[in-house]
């Protein structure tokens, strides 16, 4: 995923800003890396970010940071504290009130050529979630590093740790060994409105460190399909976003964290047209629960049901077939096999909600709880039914390569494809 950067943008030297007698952090920089889209037939490079805040009180047992890797360790808990942020901010009070919450992030990246060991660098942004040193960014931003440097904007800089990632989500936990940093705090994207003011903290190019841009939030649950065929539901913001930025927080004026910036539409060797503040960011509901289970539980638990989907297409529903997601799959002895689903089934309706195609389920069933009973409106074979489905846990490994996946409560893991989890 670094490769394919190198083409766009020449390796640079990070460099952090400095109050006087502060040792100054350097390090070689290869812009950060982007996630690349498909937009009109042309190909779009794309740099990002994402973001998480609460505060964590809980410790790995014995201090053992290899243990905290192969999560070999006591849970932590994390202790959310509420903030009362009722007051607007203009952008000024918001960087100056979060500043010294986001991070550089520098990595170290060794590969071989043909028996050749060759050492390059690349450089993200990040923000600090807890008190206690647990840092958000995206997976891209770390993915294949031999070791990662977090600098603050003091200058104070921290050899970081791998905590867990989620790779179909970008999102990548670090851990420093640090006290009393200066935690964000985290909002509510869904309570967010096409044409909210918006910032971005970030470090672009890897060498801005630590600017400002701001713009209007251009789109809610904006569809983007990544060229690794995983489909996200992101913020389309106009805030200038580019590589480098990959992992900062995007904040509401409030000063609450509401995205993590992730990527960027932009103009390829292809295409002649010029494309600019197209940016977008992940919701931070959306992941949440996935970075709370990675530092509470050492791995990734998910909602799941057991089937894989697709839409209805145009031509099935000129014959009457109804739009909402077909059931292609139904995985064996899993919540959804109990609940009396079937291939060929379409799902139209999950309880109040309409369901108008596969990625208006998986959003449904990401955004349900294990334990909930979900009614599910059916049609099959000119009939319409309703079932009740309990949603299951899906256990991933926070740091295999691989998705780890092992059934919970007796049920058989695999829920939907991967492809299609933001």
């Amino acid at each position: 995923m670094n490769e394919p950067y190198e083409t766009y943008y020449q390796p640079q030297i990070p460099t952090y800003p400095q109050p006087p007698k502060k040792k100054k952090h350097t390090g070689a920089r290869l812009c950060a890396l982007a996630l690349v889209f498909a937009l009109l037939g042309s190909a779009l490079g794309a740099g990002g970010v994402i973001w998480y805040q609460s505060r964590q009180t809980g410790t790995v047992s014995g201090g053992n940071e290899t243990a905290m890797l192969r999560s070999i360790r006591e849970n932590s808990v994390l202790d959310t504290v509420n903030v009362d942020t009722g007051k607007t901010m203009t952008p000024a009070e918001v960087y100056a009130a979060n500043v010294n919450s986001t991070v550089g992030i520098t990595t170290s990246i060794t590969t071989n050529y043909w028996g050749f060991q060759t050492t390059s660098a690349a450089a993200g942004s990040g923000f600090i979630l807890t008190q206690d040193g647990y840092i958000l960014t995206n997976y891209h931003v770390v993915e294949s590093s031999d070791s990662i440097t977090v600098a603050l904007y003091d200058g104070t800089t921290y050899d970081a740790q791998l905590i867990g990632y989620d790779e179909s989500n970008d999102v990548a936990v670090l851990k420093v060994d640090a006290e009393g940093l200066a935690p964000v705090v985290l909002g509510d994207s869904d309570n967010l409105n096409v044409g909210d003011s918006v910032v971005a903290i970030g470090n672009p190019l890897g060498e801005l460190t630590f600017s400002l841009t701001a713009g209007l939030v251009s789109a809610k649950d904006r569809e983007v399909t990544l060229s690794s065929s995983v489909t996200m539901d992101l913020i389309q913001t106009d805030c200038a976003i580019n590589s480098g930025n990959s992992g900062g927080a995007l904040f509401n004026l409030y000063g609450e964290v509401i995205g993590i910036t992730n990527a960027k539409y932009s103009s390829s060797s292809s295409s002649s047209a010029s494309i600019d503040n197209i940016g977008f960011a992940i919701p931070i509901n959306h992941v949440l629960p996935i970075v709370q289970s990675i530092i509470e539980k050492g791995y990734i638990s998910k909602p799941y049901i057991g089937v894989s989907v697709s839409d209805v297409n145009r031509q099935s529903q000129l014959y009457g077939i109804p739009a909402g997601a077909a059931v292609q799959s139904v995985a064996a002895d899993s919540p959804a096999a109990e609940a009396g689903l079937q291939a060929g089934d379409v799902i139209t309706r999950v309880n109040d909600t309409d369901v108008t195609g596969s990625n208006d389920l998986v959003n449904l069933i990401g955004s349900a709880a294990v334990g909930d009973a979900l009614k599910l409106t059916v049609y099959r074979q000119g009939s319409t039914m309703e079932l009740t489905l309990t949603v299951g846990e899906q256990i991933q490994s926070a740091l295999a390569k691989e998705s780890n996946t092992q059934p919970s409560s007796g049920r058989n893991a695999g829920g939907f494809p991967s492809s299609f989890f933001g």
